[in-house]
């Protein structure tokens, strides 16, 4: 380009901008009113179905306790009450040191004990005292994420092993004193080295027969224990994982219990303690990092539901295959994974239910000259955004509650499914939650930023559960390795499949519409035939290429992992046709009227916003571009016929104001200069 034409150019411009006419020439600028807070109550239409019925669908269970609890932390001072506007908020305060957190997470805990809130959390049995427990950790968690986690560090990994690993003398000796918190456990399993492969755990344990004795070390730098919760300042005792060598034999993982601390707080001798330091998220708990040096402790001392050592350094076990025997050990631990999937649902219930309420108030540009500034979610553009992300929480709330009814009712012969669904569960909600996260909080704009708002802050705080109880791209590849084994052994059988769902592998193949219309589009059956269309092909896919892999002489685990394309579509796939049947049978459940066709107006989001996210729809040829554009299209229609229910949604949730934020309310008298005076 000629230099001298490109300045003429930009002379020209500058010329034109100073010879523009004078703003007297102009038409006057009108002064708007100032902005003033409606409450989308009074502008929304009023709910056209029973909130308090969506309620039951989606909690599910213990409505009544969970309330309960809500105001339990609402009345108490411990958990930061702080005025803005006309209102009160319930949430910690973020501004502490770490150490300052730790202080009041632990007051939090002994308030709540006091109140018999953990009353039967280790002791209690049956399936209501578990779904109770369940409830009241999902509402400990909607306040604050380093509470539950304290909180399901001693009751639920500690208590849990001792409960399950153990027999009656580690029950006598310690489920009580746990429940009443005289006893601090924590879970020493996670090493520097070693994280989901917890076979590959280096801590040593050797059975000394002259004392009655097992004498444990951390033989090496990767073998200290890591991310302990409860380690750094407050556990007394925690369980041991380690490698058990009788007579230079390896028996495998086995868990011991071992005291770290006395009565006064000191760290126990051959027992070296360190703190974790500040994390992104977490700094309530005090996760520590552990090494044993020639730790004793006694024979008693080994968990021994599963095996056990004899005085004369005999190794016993009911279960001789090696394989085996870990599985049993590892299968009490899936409770962790429910919780954390049920958890994850609620945190995003939290972000939504802000996210909408102030979508309702703040408004943005007009659309026409001398119009309004337009509502948030009266954009397309929000509503795609945000709607989508509703309908798979509620579908997901499903989802949760089928998971925790399984859990509560389990039977050795329903552990494997547990843990199947437990782990896909697990990676998916808790990746939705944290997709929710951000995306709402891009949604809420520089209000989003704010710790008091809570969603940014909450994107921090439960980052984690994307790789703690299992990494989730680890446990989704267990899923589809559990769904190959499944395909195999119906097919060297020649049996039906049973189970998991799959049933829908024994009917013909689906048959997918050439030519959608909205009806088609919405049904039940439609949906569900393209998502079980989907599943069966690429687990047909999947084993046929783990199979080629093997004929061209690689061993089976190398061909699965060679297949981990196909593995992580069909996980996928799996879970979210459980989702979507899950969601299904609660619509179904109900009376026809408004609440059912909100129902079906979810469920049909759930199930076109998952057909529009994935790829192999097309990659596959399961729809051709024609049908995949009108499902695209039906998406956005969708967006329209929710819009009006929006409010009422977000309002079934259960969620007191007082744990949502400023600007899911009066955001401009909170940020007024007169509310300042209350801080």
């Amino acid at each position: 380009m000629d230099p001298q034409s490109a300045a003429a150019r930009h002379v020209a411009v500058i010329a034109g901008h100073l010879n523009c006419p004078s703003p007297s020439a102009a038409a006057p600028l009108a002064l708007a009113a100032c902005l003033h807070y409606d409450p989308p109550e009074l502008s929304e239409n009023p709910p056209a179905f029973d909130l308090a019925a969506l309620r039951r669908v989606l909690d599910g269970h213990d409505l009544e306790a969970r309330d309960w609890l809500f105001r339990l932390m609402e009345e108490s001072p411990l958990f930061c009450p702080r005025r803005r506007g006309d209102r009160t908020f319930v949430a910690p305060d973020y501004n502490q040191t770490k150490e300052q957190q730790r202080a009041v997470t632990m007051r939090r805990i002994e308030y709540l004990l006091r109140r018999g809130v953990f009353e039967g959390w280790v002791t209690g049995s049956g399936p209501e005292a578990e779904l109770r427990k369940l409830a009241f950790f999902e509402c400990i968690a909607i306040y604050d994420h380093s509470l539950s986690i304290k909180l399901g560090v001693t009751y639920f990994l500690w208590g849990g092993a001792i409960r399950f690993f153990g027999t009656k003398r580690h029950h006598d000796k310690w489920l009580k004193a746990t429940e009443d918190y005289q006893v601090k456990g924590c879970f020493a399993m996670t090493e520097l080295g070693h994280g989901s492969n917890v076979r590959g755990i280096e801590t040593i344990a050797i059975y000394d027969t002259n004392t009655g004795e097992f004498v444990i070390n951390t033989p090496c730098e990767s073998a200290q224990k890591y991310w302990i919760g409860g380690a750094a300042n407050h556990a007394t005792h925690t369980i041991i994982f380690s490698q058990l060598l009788i007579n230079g034999t390896n028996q495998g993982i086995h868990a011991f219990v071992a005291q770290i601390r006395d009565a006064d707080g000191n760290v126990c001798p051959n027992v070296r303690i360190a703190d974790c330091g500040h994390k992104i998220g977490l700094n309530g708990v005090d996760n520590g990092r552990i090494w044993f040096d020639n730790l004793r402790v006694p024979r008693e001392n080994l968990l021994n539901s599963v095996a056990d050592v004899l005085p004369d350094g005999q190794y016993v076990s009911s279960i001789k295959d090696k394989d085996k025997r870990f599985a049993a050990f590892m299968a009490p631990l899936t409770f962790g994974r429910v919780n954390i999937a049920a958890t994850a649902v609620y945190i995003s219930k939290v972000a939504l239910a802000i996210t909408v309420r102030y979508a309702l108030t703040r408004r943005a540009f007009s659309i026409s000259a001398n119009g309004p500034e337009v509502l948030l979610l009266d954009y397309p553009s929000h509503q795609w955004r945000i709607l989508p992300l509703i309908a798979k929480t509620c579908a997901m709330s499903s989802a949760a509650n089928y998971l925790k009814r399984l859990y509560v009712k389990r039977t050795p012969e329903t552990n494997k499914s547990i843990h199947i669904y437990s782990s896909s569960l697990k990676a998916t909600l808790t990746w939705h939650n944290m997709r929710a996260l951000q995306e709402c909080r891009k949604a809420c704009g520089g209000q989003g930023l704010k710790t008091e708002n809570r969603i940014g802050i909450l994107n921090g705080e439960y980052d984690v559960q994307s790789t703690f109880e299992g990494d989730n791209n680890v446990l989704m590849q267990q899923v589809s390795k559990a769904l190959l084994a499944e395909y195999l052994a119906a097919e060297k059988m020649k049996s039906p499949f049973n189970g998991l769902g799959l049933e829908h592998m024994n009917d013909p193949c689906p048959i997918i519409p050439a030519n959608l219309t909205s009806c088609t589009i919405r049904s039940i059956k439609f949906q569900l035939d393209l998502l079980c269309l989907r599943e069966r092909d690429l687990l047909g896919r999947y084993a046929s290429e783990v199979s080629q892999y093997q004929a061209q002489g690689e061993s089976k685990q190398k061909a699965v992992l060679l297949s981990h394309q196909l593995a992580d579509e069909l996980a996928r796939a799996f879970t979210e046709r459980t989702i979507l049947q899950t969601f299904a049978d609660d619509e179904v459940m109900q009376s026809a009227g408004p609440l059912k066709e909100l129902l079906g107006l979810l469920r049909s989001m759930y199930a076109l916003i998952c057909v529009e996210e994935d790829a192999s729809f097309l990659r596959y040829g399961y729809l051709s571009l024609e049908s995949a554009a009108a499902v695209r299209k039906e998406v956005m229609k969708l967006c329209g016929d929710l819009r009006p229910h929006a409010l009422s949604v977000v309002s079934s949730f259960g969620i007191p104001d007082a744990f949502l934020s400023p600007i899911a309310f009066d955001w401009i008298q909170a940020n007024s200069w007169a509310s300042l005076s209350n801080e």
